[in-house]
């Protein structure tokens, strides 16, 4: 029987690198203009405009809860595509696309003092490290996709 592998495109946050099915990611931008929305959630930073698209843009590191991004020139915005809304997403870097079997990827069990659980789809235990691997779905949750959308219109 063939091992199955997934297609991942790695980014970081606060040093950790995690993973996104890249089925998911429509593209990876350089940081653009973000014009700000008023009266929406924190971790919402606003709304950029991509091949004539407005595209809600968010801190994946405030959504997750875990920090506050720093602008650097290596922050990337990970387009991607969720439900079928469109949205960027800040990190530090997006770095590596990995071809990952899908027999290294764990179960995700709490992680002390980092992402909550129900954002981690599962851990590839790769040879030099841990990748957490995000269940974008839940990351973007309903009620923030609703806004989302409202933003983007």
């Amino acid at each position: 029987m063939m091992e199955e592998t997934v297609k991942i495109i790695v980014f970081t946050l606060n040093g950790q690198r995690y993973g996104a099915d890249v089925k998911q990611v429509m593209s990876i931008e350089k940081m653009k203009e973000i014009t700000k929305v008023p009266g929406t959630s924190e971790f919402i930073k606003g709304i950029m405009t991509l091949h004539g698209e407005t595209v809600p843009v968010i801190d994946l590191k405030e959504r997750l809860e875990i920090d506050q991004t720093e602008p650097s020139d290596l922050n990337r915005i990970v387009v991607v595509k969720v439900d079928n809304i469109q949205v960027g997403l800040i990190v530090d870097a997006a770095t590596d696309v990995l071809d990952i079997d899908s027999s290294v990827i764990e179960e995700a069990k709490e992680m002390g003092g980092m992402v909550r659980k129900e954002y981690i789809k599962g851990v590839a235990k790769l040879e030099s490290e841990l990748l957490i691997l995000l269940e974008l779905g839940k990351v973007l949750a309903m009620e923030e996709a609703e806004e989302l959308k409202e933003v983007a219109n």
